[in-house]
């Protein structure tokens, strides 16, 4: 017999070889019909001990290291472990195979996570929960509101001459502040200004001046705001709430940050309601396209919109700081793909000097080069699900309903098995034919239907700031700098700051 199967040619053997690889799947997916496949539990499954992931958490600093701890935890478990926190119990899968069978049954009203300590201060204040901090129903409705004017294309078109006015002013504001030499130092303070002056066009319509010569004081306060929220946020959610009577501090900032953007947001919410409303009084007819006014006009409980707009706003600014840095970042250290990239802009304007909407798809390396970055660096590293109406089934493993289970995007976007070469800046890779990706593998804007509803506001800003700045621009790295590393704040940010030479051209 086994002389037999040697001679069998490769034409028969290659049904053999399919029939095998559906049975192996057919075995992985579940028991044949007759036979049982035993189901393991959560106390199956590996993971560290309790003393030794509070020791990781703080003593090895683990709270800015969360996405290092995701690899590390692959390399010593696999590709799903568990770890306790006190009674908070987390499932952590980094295998895309895996997070996408946990997506795929997360049903009509997926719920992201608890964000306990963001859901407390709103309850404690009385404020309502946006479409960060709302599940269910709730969710739904609004998500399905803003919909209709974020995520269609068309609709997202609409706002390129906002954001490029925006962009303007941001190349303006890079010639005003570089230094001998070009250098820009902390480039990523002057995204996060960007980033908070275009999500605010979007929303208000009008500016607020965080690229102005001299930023306006509530301005500046709401960046800082934004930036000590996300820190507490992580310590206010590692502490036991019986803690925060011990040690109230954490937990006091944290409300304070969100006080303030709150009332920043209230502030402009009210005052572009009050000018619609001078508007009508006048006989004039009331139009606009900024968020707040589509809001407004639904009949949504004006608590409602405060707490959406406020959301959108916190969003929308580090998503664009981050990956527009890491972008440059990337580009000055590997000029090559940073000259192709400019040929390519230069190619499809045809002597304009400021690209629009419809210009973006005909630019697939700037849209490669975009993907790349935030494969390597995933604003939100780490997801979350919780599936609350059932038990699922993940990779041989029952997971009991109410199971806090993390998605490790960065682990995944990492994987070596997935991407070759994976800590390499290669926006290539995206084109290559022969190379399919796991459509689950980098997911920086989250699936489904909690995916992030900014998304391509967010994209359009980062195309457009990024053409124009190598239109303007050779961007060269800082002569003494050294290599800058991602952290964990909540979102992932750089570690140190990143200072940058732009050489006119």
């Amino acid at each position: 017999m086994l002389q037999q199967a040697l001679r069998v040619t490769g034409r028969s053997a290659f049904p053999l070889v399919k029939w095998m690889d559906r049975w192996a799947e057919g075995a992985a997916a579940g028991p044949v019909a007759g036979q049982e496949k035993a189901v393991r539990t959560l106390d199956d499954m590996p993971g560290p001990s309790l003393p030794s992931f509070v020791w990781d958490l703080f003593a090895r600093g683990g709270l800015s290291r969360l996405h290092e701890m995701q690899v590390e935890g692959v390399n010593r478990y696999g590709p799903m472990w568990k770890a306790s926190f006190g009674p908070i119990l987390t499932v952590h899968v980094a295998d895309p195979a895996l997070i996408e069978q946990v997506l795929r049954q997360e049903g009509h009203h997926p719920m992201r996570s608890d964000l306990s300590s963001w859901k407390d201060y709103r309850a404690l204040r009385g404020h309502h929960c946006g479409l960060l901090t709302s599940e269910g129903e709730e969710w739904q409705a609004v998500r399905s509101l803003l919909g209709k004017h974020m995520l269609r294309p068309k609709a997202v078109e609409a706002y390129d001459k906002t954001l490029n006015n925006v962009v303007g002013d941001l190349i303006a504001k890079l010639r005003h502040c570089r230094r001998p030499q070009g250098l820009v130092t902390d480039i990523a303070s002057e995204f996060y200004r960007f980033g908070l002056e275009g999500i605010s066009s979007v929303l208000f319509e009008t500016r607020i001046g965080c690229l102005d010569p001299v930023v306006p004081e509530e301005t500046e306060r709401f960046i800082k705001s934004i930036n000590t929220m996300f820190v507490m946020t992580l310590l206010t959610m590692a502490m036991p709430s019986w803690l925060h009577q011990l040690f109230p501090k954490p937990w006091n900032v944290f409300c304070q940050c969100w006080d303030y953007m709150f009332d920043f947001a209230k502030g402009h919410i009210d005052q572009r309601v009050a000018a619609e409303a001078e508007q009508v009084a006048r006989g004039e007819k009331v139009e606009g396209r900024y968020l707040t006014y589509f809001l407004s006009q639904t009949g949504l409980p004006m608590k409602t919109v405060y707490s959406n707009v406020t959301e959108l706003l916190l969003a929308g600014v580090d998503t664009i700081s981050s990956t527009l840095s890491w972008s440059l970042y990337e580009l000055s250290r590997h000029p090559e793909v940073q000259d192709a990239l400019r040929k390519e802009v230069l190619s499809v304007l045809g002597g304009r000097g400021i690209p629009e909407a419809a210009d973006v798809a005909r630019m697939p390396l700037l849209k490669a080069t975009v993907k790349e970055v935030l494969r390597l660096y995933p604003v939100i590293p780490a997801n979350a699900r919780v599936i609350t109406d059932r038990d699922i089934q993940v990779g041989g493993y029952l997971i009991p309903k109410n199971t806090l289970i993390t998605l490790c995007h960065f682990a995944t976007s990492r994987d070596p098995t997935v991407f070759p070469n994976p800590h390499t800046f290669q926006p290539c890779r995206w084109f290559r034919k022969d190379q399919a990706y796991h459509p689950y593998a980098s997911v920086p804007f989250g699936v489904g239907k909690r995916s992030c509803i900014g998304r391509r506001i967010a994209e359009l800003e980062l195309y457009l700031a990024l053409s124009r700045i190598l239109i303007e621009f050779d961007v060269k790295p800082d002569p003494e700098g050294v290599s800058v590393k991602p952290m964990t704040r909540t979102l992932l940010v750089p570690e140190n700051a990143i200072s940058l030479q732009f050489i006119e051209r």
